[in-house]
């Protein structure tokens, strides 16, 4: 176990330069299962969360290398079909390997998922329009074993926004017979960069980025070197790490597009964001405003980015108010906040948020990957020192935080931690 030992209070200063986006690099790993072939997928960030999606395609009997920042990715000789319940426990985005395997071996079983405590966050979705498409669903032992001889197209109309329930259906359509649609499909760019890596290997898709997406099936698909978009949620916790210190960054690697809703907030808050091509420029002075947010589904204020916001706004110069649509259990950040020296109540899924002079540094818990974001940025505001324990969280979205961190000139260190 280690934590991270943060000593706050000094304003960020320099450039950092965005990793890949970790949400949309898996997705694509599993996505390689269906063109037999070796694959080079560039712009991959060394994150927890990929080293178990690596491990997962080899359990399926690919073989993984990476090169600097690609990985190889050789799937000639597929050996299995399951997703086992001690890799699928840690990382919900395991369950992405349903739809590549069932488009291609036409049978998968996928234990049921875990990751972050955040909420359920149920694939019943992912099944019903799998059976739509003429698959076979049994639930056994705490896993699910689906067959379908002979998939074909259908129209899915999904109840509500699901990132990974359209993508996996996209993945599952692509060799299907005939023509699938997918009705109220999620928008965010990650879903965008699947469809987009799938259309250079052969496949006919065509609206992603809309709320209907159409997929024709093709026969087959072929390996194509691809690169990874830029994380989103990386650099908006960079935008708000330059607010939250008072500091002067500049983020290269920057997706503008991807972070609209993110960015009006900012400046509404006080913020100082320049763009030129994927560079930004951040910056902040010494007050920040309150604003209120509401999370909701791209483009809207991704939820992805509310811990941090709102770890934002303890500082800022009066009242605002966030309200978390998306999941019922994401503000497990706000006791440790709290500990901080942060004024913060919760009602269901409303949260009041009085801004104070300073945080104080404080021993705090990281719960799930953006509340550990929040501690971090809190740690770095905060007037002494911040020790965050369990930052295995932390490690599973955020490449060499510490490192890009101390670049900016934070005081910030890992250690080994003994505490249970």
């Amino acid at each position: 176990m280690e934590k991270l030992c943060i000593t706050g209070g000094q304003p960020l200063k320099g450039t950092v330069t965005i990793s890949g986006a970790k949400n949309a690099a898996l997705p694509i790993m599993a996505a390689s299962l269906l063109a037999f072939g070796n694959h080079r997928i560039e712009n991959i960030p060394d994150l927890r969360d990929i080293r178990t999606m690596v491990e997962l395609l080899t359990h399926v009997g690919a073989s993984v290398t990476r090169d600097d920042n690609a990985l190889i990715i050789n799937n000639r000789h597929l050996s299995g079909q399951e997703a086992p319940y001690d890799l699928v426990k840690t990382m919900r985005a395991s369950v992405l390997v349903m739809g590549p395997l069932l488009g291609q071996l036409r049978r998968a079983q996928v234990s049921l998922p875990g990751g972050c405590a955040i909420g359920a966050r149920p694939i019943d979705l992912h099944l019903k329009a799998l059976e739509q498409m003429g698959a076979s669903v049994e639930l056994k032992d705490g896993y699910v074993d689906i067959y379908a001889p002979h998939l074909h197209g259908a129209h899915i109309a999904f109840d509500k926004v699901t990132v990974t329930g359209t993508e996996n259906i996209i993945m599952a359509a692509v060799l299907a017979d005939g023509q699938t649609i997918i009705h109220n499909a999620a928008k965010e760019p990650e879903v965008i960069d699947l469809a987009n890596y799938l259309i250079c290997m052969g496949a006919d898709i065509t609206g992603a980025g809309t709320d209907i997406i159409i997929i024709n099936g093709v026969k087959k698909l072929n390996p194509t070197p691809y690169q990874i978009i830029p994380d989103r949620i990386e650099a908006g916790t960079f935008l708000i790490a330059a607010g939250m210190t008072h500091g002067d960054i500049t983020i290269q690697n920057f997706p503008p597009h991807m972070l609209d809703a993110l960015i009006t907030r900012l400046r509404d808050a006080g913020m100082t964001i320049d763009i030129t091509g994927t560079t930004a420029h951040a910056s902040a002075g010494k007050e920040l405003k309150p604003i209120d947010i509401t999370t909701s589904p791209f483009p809207g204020f991704a939820t992805d980015l509310q811990a941090q916001f709102m770890a934002l706004m303890t500082l800022a110069n009066g009242t605002c108010i966030v309200n978390e649509t998306i999941f019922e259990n994401r503000y497990m950040h706000v006791p440790e906040l709290v500990r901080m020296g942060a004024t913060i109540s919760v009602e269901g899924n409303r949260a009041v948020i009085r801004g104070v002079p300073t945080l104080k540094g404080a021993p705090v818990m990281a719960t799930d990957l953006r509340a550990s974001a929040s501690l971090v940025l809190a740690g770095l505001a905060a007037k002494g020192t911040t020790e965050i324990h369990r930052i295995y969280h932390l490690d599973r979205g955020y490449e060499n935080i510490e490192h890009k961190l101390k670049e900016l000139g934070a005081n910030i260190d890992r250690q080994p931690d003994t505490m249970i």
